[in-house]
């Protein structure tokens, strides 16, 4: 089945067939993006392969994840809840303190389990430092605890200085004000040793660890195994890669949702999380469409010419799948985008009002619902366009994440009809008078349309099977890289959008009526609050 599926992105005939480059982009990613060298690689690899217990995976994420947190929970836009009202100088950051001393706490947990018996020798070491008189014994004592040739070493540091970096804490919660210039000073002080740590540094954007970074779904890892092109299998391991991984963060935000003494740990967690699907969308709507041009590039450079010629046919539908494929990423990129915000600023509190003990459970794992409903859109989505009618993973309830799904839809159906009805009047009203137009068509909506729609609607033109599309994306297609607007052009793209917007219409009475959305009413007011976030970030 597998090899039947690899023709979606197409291969080369034989008489153009690439020499191929010896590559395993997921691989790859797991080995290259640590930041370790060869050797300290393969030392903490030995390490971790010698570990008795059957949970050490578990502790050694929940480890790095803490250890990212301390620097994404310092930045404001990771934040879960509104934006503040007061700013950061004026804030109490006692709160924020509660959520770093509970983190160092964990940390301190978690460096105790995996050093295990070694772990005896810290005690012994604080002993030594109390009765060891001479100042030159004690020097001797301070460089080897900042030894890290060894994993264990490393972690033995973290042990130390996560130790005083907790007591310290402790003190500062004693004030009855804790000023921004403090708070963030004992923070950054962390993020810069967690960044020294020479075995356990999580501190780089979209970085993998063979430890714990595993596709997990078989259907996800078919669709990797679909696609030929180097840069394109890169591209789409590393998005695959980073969605996984966001579930992981989830996972871990209601396993601390569950025990009243953590939970607010949750909010350091979503502070990562937030942190690396925004570096995410960033990359694949920035960077993703020109690293497959430029491999697609090396690749056409590689061939002789005679074999361009003979294979133009091949080389043009893979051209066209890439484009598609590129304009899926990005959709899917704004898609994402929007839902955290919405989810971090809508259905999650401010840590200062959020509820304590046993009430805030249930907020977070409401929250992280809709995140992990996001996170499974998007893998599912990724999978069909590789794999054209493949069912996609079911990574959770089947019947929860077939109502979701279709929650989803209906909304951006709704959305993006509200979008296309805007445009649709601007566009009228522009055309009513034509030497007006030819003198000051600087058409600002026509260009902000146009993103909308790959924000949006470039989704629902892909996933609703309308039988325009072809007229309707050549029609948009006229729209882009022109000054001004020519009006017999703007007329055609107005009647192709009036079809698509009946399309839209009898689209949204359709899902209506789906099984899974029986008994569940469309919610209007939440639909629109969620128009108008987007349109506020756009």
């Amino acid at each position: 089945m597998a090899l039947d599926r690899r023709a979606r992105f197409g291969q080369y005939p034989n008489s153009m067939a690439l020499p191929a480059a010896s590559r395993d982009a997921y691989a790859n990613l797991l080995r290259d993006t640590r930041g370790l060298r060869r050797e300290q690689a393969t030392a903490r690899e030995s390490w971790y392969a010698a570990l008795p217990w059957k949970h050490k995976e578990q502790t050694l994420f929940e480890l790095e994840v803490l250890l990212k947190g301390f620097a994404c929970f310092g930045n404001a836009r990771n934040q879960a809840g509104p934006p503040r009202r007061t700013s950061e100088l004026a804030h109490d950051f006692r709160e924020e303190l509660g959520v770093v001393a509970a983190a160092l706490e964990r940390a301190i947990e978690c460096t105790r389990e995996l050093l295990g018996e070694r772990e005896r020798a810290y005690a012994f070491t604080r002993y030594l430092e109390s009765v060891t008189p001479g100042d030159v014994g004690r020097e001797r004592l301070l460089r080897e605890q900042l030894s890290q040739v060894t994993p264990q070493e490393s972690l033995f540091v973290l042990r130390n200085t996560f130790g005083a970096f907790f007591e310290l804490a402790g003190g500062l919660a004693q004030k009855p004000h804790l000023p921004h210039r403090l708070y963030h000073a004992l923070l950054g002080t962390i993020t810069r040793e967690v960044g020294r740590n020479a075995y356990f540094d999580p501190l780089i954007a979209l970085e993998f660890r063979p430890e714990f970074d595993r596709i997990r779904s078989p259907e996800a890892l078919e669709a990797l195994a679909s696609i030929e092109s180097d840069s394109v299998h890169r591209v789409v391991a590393l998005t695959m890669l980073s969605l996984f991984r966001t579930l992981r963060y989830v996972e871990l935000v209601d396993q601390y949702a569950t025990d009243a003494r953590r939970s607010r740990l949750g909010y350091l967690v979503l502070a990562v999380l937030r942190s690396d699907l925004r570096t995410l969308t960033r990359h694949l709507g920035t960077h993703a469409g020109d690293i497959m041009a430029d491999g697609l590039e090396r690749e056409l450079l590689a061939l002789p010419m005679a074999d361009v010629a003979q294979g133009y046919a091949a080389l043009s539908d893979r051209l066209s799948k890439m484009t598609s494929l590129r304009g899926l990423l990005a959709s899917m990129a704004n898609s994402l985008r929007l839902e955290v915000k919405r989810s971090f600023e809508r259905d999650l509190p401010n840590l200062e009002s959020a509820p304590v003990r046993d009430e805030l459970g249930p907020v977070l794992v409401v929250a992280t619902a809709s995140l992990r409903a996001s996170i499974h859109h998007a893998i599912g989505a990724v999978c069909q366009e590789l794999v054209p009618g493949v069912v996609p993973p079911v990574l959770g309830s089947k019947l929860s994440s077939q109502r979701r799904a279709s929650e989803r839809l209906r909304r951006d159906v709704w959305m993006f009809s509200r979008v296309l009805r805007g445009f649709l009047a601007k566009a009228k009203a522009a055309t009513g008078d034509p030497d007006r137009w030819a003198e000051s068509a600087r058409f600002a909506f026509v260009r902000e349309f146009l993103r909308h729609f790959r924000a949006i609607g470039y989704q629902l033109v892909r996933a609703s099977d309308y039988e325009g599309i072809d007229r309707f994306m050549v029609a948009l297609e006229t729209l882009r890289d022109v000054d001004l607007l020519d009006p017999d052009r703007l007329q055609i793209v107005v009647a192709e959008c009036e079809a698509f917007y009946a399309h839209l219409d009898a689209l949204f009475a359709q899902v209506s009526r789906r099984q899974e959305l029986s008994g569940h009413p469309f919610d209007k007011k939440e639909a629109a609050e969620t128009l108008k976030l987007y349109l506020g970030a756009a």
